[in-house]
């Protein structure tokens, strides 16, 4: 098996899948997700992984999507297969709501096919059709409850039932009111017993009220009587209600046989719904997660950029606490990593969240990491995590990780991903150690992909020496000794023994002789990779303080520049309304000479005549000016939104004459590249990673 469940336990993907299950509706959802294994061929998962995608899409900018409240119809299906069978009420309903929900997810679809193609071929075996809501509703009322007209025998009836009750009721309260004015009753007066009202009569006085005992209390204080005189009307009811419920039956039998025209249409109710049950808790626990869909390689190569181990990430975070995000990187130049470093320093941590997102993602989940990040599929994916004791087969942790290893030596390939945590405890330091070396050669050997966590300081070298290995370390402050939990790439770690032994109080003098009982290389070697991991925590501060000191000035800089825009737009406005003002107090100037020049003395007309039709001639003058200025606004504006356009055409036609067969491209609408394998006239067939997909010439950009 290329994915063992020992490899699922270790990696506790059992949460993961405990946590889908949670946020699924339907049982058959549950069922897959609390059933949900990693595939080792892509192209069985890499469909689901771009269809969950456009599903985290639809949620992240708040599409109008429909809630998926359903109730599954299986049972209901089966009903229909069976010659003669009647759907109950609930059932009905149940198709009802199917129906009525995937009516709805048509007409999403119908409008954004382009937008998400994957999910949009869920649907394509159903069909738009109000034919089984209106065959529904033509029976069942907006509450759910059989219409009084569902055929007009009913509605006979439930009028006849109507008419009764009415008679029942009125005959009973008129017995009420006379016992109760003799005392008779308990405090209640009445209840209900089989339906039908009943006096409650003291038992003292039961002989006195004429009717049919139904009952006594527990005590036998009180008597429960049917009055006598609606025990015919009582009778006359029971046969409505049995009259009413052969002919509901009658009813549903005809709406049965009317849905099970549409069997294949239910059918698929079923299958889309309760497929799109299952994306949607995988994409709600991405979304909780803030995971991602990494760059897919055919290759085989891990790139995790800001990886969060997501169950320690949510622990982390309900409880207020901060999760170090983690790079790594394995390719086939660098394969093998190797950590080392004190305890508690967070190596396993950093091994589990290789091996949890490799799962995670060939399970067909999105992963918890940056966008930006790189995965691949692997055949197998191995691990050896934690002590694994077996009282019932008496075998010890060394044996139990002996056997582990044998199978892992004879499956192993270039298409592996072991994941080995304390390699080669559980036995002489001296003697496992040496059996450890072998066993990384080998599988080394045999091409395969791992990360190793280890304190054995030979396999720390071997990384070292071998080309297609490398080492790297969990950094942990040297002075106040407290692990950092960041992983970083290039040297092996010190374990810190003797440090961590001085700062718990431990007698330097019994440090110093324990110094004295181990070859002095390797107190040397502890030594000179303490003093590294120092200088490499002294220089990632100040790498860190440049960087924050770059971002500051960053940010000062665009605050500059964002400023110095500013006030030029407002300086240019202040011109613009300067020089506006300027032509204002001109022309006002001018319309003071006017007045100046009208003057109301007699004999004066004629002068002010033509005083008057020269103040026209310019007033006319000034509103053609005004009117030019605005022609001329609105036709620059026309022509740069032309040319904008011509030059937006342009580029679009140029970047769609680019793309041959063999080009990279990628989507208008994402980010995903993929490579051109066939071309017609407006469709082109494009391989994102291990899966194809036909989209339009125009939907497409070139990239190279």
């Amino acid at each position: 098996m290329a994915f063992d469940d020992q490899t699922l336990r270790d990696l506790e993907f059992e949460q993961i899948r405990s946590w889908l299950s949670g946020a699924a509706r339907g049982e058959t959802a549950k069922s897959r997700l609390e059933n949900l294994a990693p595939q080792e061929q892509a192209a069985k998962v890499i469909p689901d992984l771009y269809r969950l995608k456009e599903f985290c899409n639809i949620l992240t900018v708040g599409e109008a999507f429909p809630q998926l409240f359903f109730h599954e119809i299986q049972a209901e299906i089966k009903l229909l297969q069976i010659k003669h069978a009647v759907l109950n009420s609930e059932g009905v309903l149940k198709i009802l709501q199917a129906s009525e929900l995937t009516n709805r997810l048509l007409t999403f679809f119908s409008k954004r096919d382009r937008d998400y193609p994957l999910l949009s071929e869920l649907v394509q075996n159903c069909y738009y059709t109000d034919v089984l809501v209106l065959a529904i509703k033509k029976v069942f009322d907006d509450q759910g409850e059989i219409r009084n007209d569902a055929s007009e025998k009913l509605s006979e009836i439930r009028d006849g039932q109507k008419v009764l009750r009415h008679r029942i009721n009125r005959n009973f309260d008129k017995v009420v009111r006379q016992l109760n004015k003799l005392g008779y009753l308990a405090e209640t007066k009445e209840t209900f017993i089989n339906e039908k009202r009943v006096l409650t009569v003291l038992s003292t006085y039961k002989r006195q009220v004429s009717g049919s005992v139904l009952g006594s209390s527990k005590t036998g204080s009180l008597t429960f009587i049917e009055p006598e005189i609606n025990l015919e009307a009582n009778r006359e009811m029971d046969s409505l209600i049995d009259e009413e419920k052969k002919e509901i039956y009658r009813i549903l039998k005809l709406l049965t046989r009317e849905l099970s025209e549409h069997l294949d249409l239910i059918i698929a109710y079923q299958q889309v719904l309760c497929e799109l049950d299952f994306i949607q808790a995988k994409a709600n626990l991405s979304m909780r997660l803030e995971c991602e869909l990494p760059h897919l390689s055919e290759d085989q190569e891990i790139e995790l950029i800001q990886a969060r181990h997501p169950i320690l990430w949510r622990s982390n975070r309900d409880s207020g606490k901060k999760t170090e995000a983690q790079n790594i990187t394995l390719h086939k130049f660098a394969r093998m990593l190797v950590i080392s470093g004190p305890n508690a320093g967070g190596k396993s941590i950093t091994l589990k969240t290789v091996g949890l997102l490799q799962i995670m993602l060939q399970s067909g989940l999105l992963v918890p990491c940056d966008a930006n990040s790189k995965m691949s599929f692997f055949q197998h994916v191995l691990t050896d995590i934690g002590d694994h004791q077996s009282i019932e087969n008496e075998l010890s942790t060394y044996s139990y990780r002996l056997r582990r290893m044998k199978h892992f030596l004879e499956l192993s390939n270039r298409k592996t991903l072991l994941l080995l945590d304390e390699f080669g405890t559980g036995s002489d330091p001296e003697l496992g150690g040496a059996l450890a070396e072998v066993f990384f050669e080998e599988l080394y050997n045999k091409k395969s992909y791992g990360v190793i966590t280890t304190h054995y300081n030979n396999i720390k070298l071997k990384a070292d020496r071998l080309k297609n290995a490398y080492n790297g370390c969990m950094l942990f402050d040297s002075d106040s000794l407290e692990p950092l939990f960041k992983f970083s790439p290039g040297q092996p770690g010190s374990s810190f023994t003797f440090e961590v032994a001085a700062a718990n109080g431990i007698d330097p003098e019994l440090i110093e002789e324990a110094k004295t009982k181990i070859d002095h290389s390797r107190v040397r070697m502890d030594q000179i990779l303490t003093e590294l991991q120092r200088e490499k925590n002294y220089f990632e501060e100040l790498n860190q303080a440049h960087r924050e000191a770059q971002e500051e000035a960053d940010e000062a800089r665009r605050y500059f520049l964002a400023q110095r825009k500013k006030l030029q737009l407002n300086s240019e406005r202040i011109q613009r309304k300067s020089a506006q003002e300027e032509k204002f107090i001109e022309s006002g100037k001018i319309l003071e000479s006017y007045i100046q020049r009208f003057q109301l003395k007699k004999g004066k007309l004629k002068e002010n005549q033509e005083l008057l039709k020269e103040l026209r001639a310019f007033l006319q003058r000034e509103k053609e000016k005004q009117l030019s200025i605005q022609v001329k606004a609105r036709a620059k504006k026309e022509t740069s939104k032309k040319k904008q356009t011509t030059t937006q055409k342009q580029k679009s036609k140029q970047q769609q004459e680019k793309i041959k067969v063999g080009s990279t491209v990628r989507l208008i609408s994402g980010k995903e590249k993929g490579i051109v394998e066939e071309l017609s006239e407006k469709t082109v067939t494009v391989r994102f990673g291990f899966a194809r997909m036909k989209v339009d010439l125009d939907q497409l950009q070139f990239i190279s």
